[in-house]
């Protein structure tokens, strides 16, 4: 099992260390692998003949794989001891990529039998994104016999990673590596011109999923749609049907592994999963990268959190974030710190993500009382309106389907209204005038979406719970979209969970204009609805008669 040998600290800081498994080492042989942090390299050079020649004979004596890990500059981070096979790179976060499309940092080590670089060290170049790796084979009587290189390219068509350098003896190998290293980084840097990092995040979008492809491509369509709403450019998405969960990476390490070296490659700073993390997951991914890895419930709660505008809604929103929060400070480490300051650690009363597990579930007893407070408010503006007998109708609908923009529609109001998804999060209710002196009120609520994740339901329920009074359900549904008969199903089914299902419905079909009107006819008689364009108000005339119909009952 590796361990981790500080040898030297300047003001707490760790210059160096002693990586691996150093047990059956003689005192003598321990003293020599110290000594070897203390050497320095030219920054022109993968490493020098002498340090070399240092590093092969001990490997040869000890019979272990030795690596170091060095900066540009030359000093000297890691000294690892591995097995005959292998070496084992410790975590390198301190050397974070920032903006670097390079990790300012290489692994010079040896191997045993003079062997290529093996497909393990290419995957490390690629994953820990190192400026190369390189192995010194160990010769005869332990002197240095070839020397293997590898860097990474640009991203291309082909999608290949990483380059082979043609191997030659150590003593003929000829590379100014200050020149070279500048080289690929102008070339990396130019290839990923077209990405404009002030614009936010940049994600790969993930579908892993037992469901069938069509589902999880229609799945992804949305996620991509949630993402576009968070102010995230996706780059690329991709599906995998693993032929079981993995418990530990959802989709296997491996699988895992060449999901993160594409993301990086791509010039991507966030992963997004369409399926929900567990902790373990969010532990085992967070140990392999540093990108951000998120799932689609920290997405939703990203978005709940920028538009969260009343007390109500931030309150609902901040307490959906601790709750999802709290299991995954379990033995995170940086796991979860990475997550801080930006999608996924996102919002009102935001806190450290390494805060601990009784200041959050403190803070999670203060907002469930706050919580309490507010629906006592809200309960009793419901008894006034109840008193006052006149009729409520709640307008409900999947996301983005058009509620707040008939909302305005009907009752002459400016609610806000955005092409977006989750645009509503804060209740509107407003007056409606029938003829005969007639009066409803209209209550806006916020959007429904499928497998909405179970804390911000919990938490939404006091919220949607004020449709229980309500008189009449507007169901409204967005018949341009592809997936309409999916999104129907989604909330008929919210609607029996919130045990609303003995309100009477009334299915509209929005954005009638978009649609053939043959094709709106049909769809309208076999589903019992009336079809509508809120943003034409003329088209309103047969859902406001149908209204008073089913309100007043003539």
């Amino acid at each position: 099992m590796p361990i981790c040998i500080n040898l030297t600290k300047s003001g707490g800081r760790i210059i160096s260390s002693l990586y691996g498994n150093t047990m059956g080492l003689k005192a003598d042989q321990l003293r020599r692998l110290k000594n070897i942090y203390r050497r320095r390299i030219s920054p022109t050079e993968v490493i020098t003949n002498e340090l070399a020649r240092y590093v092969t004979s001990l490997s040869y004596e000890i019979h272990r794989q030795i690596g170091l890990i060095a900066d540009r500059q030359g000093g000297i981070h890691y000294v690892i001891v591995g097995d005959q096979k292998e070496i084992v790179i410790p975590d390198l976060s301190e050397f974070g990529l920032g903006r670097k499309r390079l990790r300012g940092v290489r692994c010079v080590h040896t191997h045993l039998k003079d062997e290529a670089l093996t497909q393990d060290d290419l995957t490390d170049l690629a994953l820990l994104r190192l400026d190369l790796i390189a192995a010194i084979g160990v010769g005869d009587n332990g002197f240095p016999a070839h020397i293997h290189i590898a860097h990474l390219v640009p991203p291309n068509p082909e999608g290949i990673t990483s380059k082979l350098m043609e191997r030659v003896p150590f003593h003929q190998l000829n590379l100014n590596l200050s020149d070279f290293l500048r080289d690929i980084d102008e070339e990396i840097a130019i290839s990923h011109q077209g990405v404009d990092v002030e614009k936010g995040d940049r994600a790969v979008i993930v579908s892993a999923s037992l469901k069938s492809r069509a589902e999880q491509e229609d799945s992804l369509e949305e996620l991509k749609e949630l993402a576009r709403t968070a102010g995230v450019t996706v780059l690329d998405s991709v599906i995998q049907r693993p032929k079981i969960i993995h418990p530990k990476y959802l989709m296997g390490e491996g699988k895992i592994k060449e999901l993160i070296i594409k993301s990086l490659q791509s010039g991507a700073n966030l992963i997004i999963l369409d399926q929900n993390l567990s902790p373990t997951q969010v532990k085992s991914i967070g140990e392999i990268t540093d990108l951000r890895v998120i799932d689609r419930t920290q997405l939703i709660l990203d978005i709940f959190a920028r538009r969260a505008h009343s007390r109500d809604g931030k309150v609902q929103v901040e307490l959906a974030q601790l709750k999802y929060l709290l299991p995954r400070l379990v033995g995170t480490g940086r796991a979860l710190s990475r997550l801080a300051g930006g999608i996924g650690g996102r919002g009102p009363g935001e806190m450290k993500l390494e805060i601990d597990r009784r200041r959050i579930r403190d803070r999670i007893t203060h907002l469930e009382r706050e919580l309490e407070h507010l629906s006592m408010a809200r309960r009793q503006r419901k008894e006034r309106r109840v008193e006052s007998q006149i009729p409520i109708v709640s307008i409900v609908g999947y996301t983005n389907a058009g509620k707040s923009t008939l909302l305005n529609a009907l009752t002459k109001s400016s609610v806000k209204t955005e092409d977006l998804l989750f645009a509503t999060l804060d209740t509107a209710s407003r007056r409606l005038r029938f003829p005969r002196e007639r009066e409803v009120v209209v209550t806006d609520t916020v959007g429904f979406i499928r497998e909405l994740p179970g804390d911000l339901f919990g938490a939404f329920r006091a919220t949607l719970d004020e449709l229980r009074d309500a008189h009449l359900l507007l169901h409204v549904v967005d018949i341009s979209n592809p997936r309409f008969e999916q999104q129907m199903a989604s909330v008929d089914q919210i609607i029996r969970e919130l045990g609303l299902e003995h309100i009477p419905v009334l299915l509209l079909f929005n954005k009638m204009d978009r649609v053939d009107l043959l094709e709106v006819k049909m769809l309208c008689q076999r589903h019992d609805a009336v079809a509508i364009s809120a943003i034409h108000p003329e088209t309103l005339l047969p859902l406001l008669a149908t209204m008073e119909v089913r309100l007043w009952k003539e």
